[in-house]
């Protein structure tokens, strides 16, 4: 299994148009912008601008912005291309060194355990006498406060008309650091696969209905070469692998705790029949072509141009007489265009969800 690698500027971003920076981060500057250090890590629910702000005021200091999805990433690289700030997408805390401030920025409908989860490793990675700052669009908040008390009841406050910023001094190092993983018992076919998921991959805590319905929709070929595009937790690949271990499964997602879930999976249930590597762009590069069968369950909003993209992958992927399989709860669009990548295509109702499913030209 491929290593989920700490993606630093390398990442190859196309031209950006300048995105107006969040209202928690446009807070949350103007409170650490006045607080010393040199060694910075921003955490960012919009594109880090407060990254670039921090690297041009300090031309000293080291400032890196921590995403967990790379084309995330690769939007904020952009945003940052003038700045010496540093962009990393990695499923872990990226850095090896205690850092003088941690700059989280939250969203009001964020997830509450993957906020936790920052918090943590954000205060956690501090050095003695550096602070965490935390910016939340929600003035009236009341639940981040708590979380901030939690690390030292002497937590500053500056609130806005319609932010609130927090900010606290490490003193003592975390009496417990919490592990947010959870691990799932999926029963597919007869065997009982072990699914990891963390906060911020999709599905957490939780095994995915439409993925449920894509297992009862396809069988496994001996030797067959099998791609997942956005596996999540990798819960279809796991239960597939396990189904035939001739079969070669081969699992992409941009998200970096995504591929670490399905990786650690991997290992859980034995299997060494499965790749995983982050991957945003679907350049599959030796492997385009070469696949028998394609899987996906992409999401629904952003108006298809998610699903178009892992349609469009799909297609690339597949060897010629390949077929793709997807899940969906809103098939129209695939009825109305899956006739452009595929020939024999079909849509048909499976529960709660459809399937839509074609077969790459020879």
């Amino acid at each position: 299994m491929n290593e989920v690698p700490n993606e630093k500027k390398s990442i190859a971003a196309p031209a950006a148009r300048k995105v107006e920076i969040r209202v928690s981060e446009e807070r949350l500057f103007s409170v650490v912008n006045a607080i010393p250090g040199r060694d910075i890590v921003v955490l960012s629910c919009g594109r880090a601008q407060i990254a670039g702000r921090l690297a041009k005021n300090r031309s000293d200091a080291n400032v890196s912005a921590w995403f967990l999805d790379r084309h995330h990433a690769q939007l904020a690289d952009a945003e940052l291309s003038e700045t010496h700030a540093n962009v990393l997408c990695a499923a872990d805390w990226p850095l090896e060194k205690a850092v003088d401030l941690v700059a989280i920025s939250l969203h009001k409908g964020g997830e509450s355990e993957l906020a936790r989860d920052f918090l943590q490793n954000g205060y956690q990675n501090l050095r003695d006498g550096g602070i965490l700052a935390v910016g939340i669009d929600n003035p009236k908040d009341k639940w981040l406060l708590g979380q901030m008390q939690s690390f030292d009841k002497s937590v500053k406050v500056r609130k806005f008309k319609d932010a609130v910023v927090y900010y606290v001094t490490k003193k003592k190092p975390l009496k417990k650091f919490k592990d947010f993983s959870c691990t799932l018992a999926v029963r597919d076919e007869g065997n009982l696969i072990q699914v990891i998921t963390r906060p911020g991959v999709f599905a957490h805590r939780q095994f995915d209905n439409g993925a449920r319905q894509i297992l009862d929709s396809i069988e496994v070929f001996p030797e067959s070469s099998i791609i997942e595009i956005g596996c999540g937790s990798g819960a279809m690949s796991l239960a597939l692998a396990t189904r035939d271990r001739s079969a070669q499964l081969f699992a992409i997602d941009s998200h970096a705790r995504a591929v670490d879930c399905l990786q650690k999976g991997a290992r859980l249930n034995g299997l060494s029949n499965i790749t995983a590597e982050v991957n945003h762009d679907g350049e599959l590069g030796q492997r385009a072509g070469t696949f028998d069968m394609a899987l996906a369950n992409p999401p629904y909003y952003s108006d298809f141009k998610i699903a178009r993209h892992f349609v469009e992958t799909s297609q690339k992927a597949l060897r010629p007489g390949g077929r793709m399989v997807l899940v969906t709860r809103k098939p129209q669009w695939y009825r109305d265009n899956l006739a452009t990548w595929f020939t024999d295509c079909e849509v048909f109702q499976s529960r709660r969800y459809h399937i839509a499913t074609g077969v790459k030209q020879g």
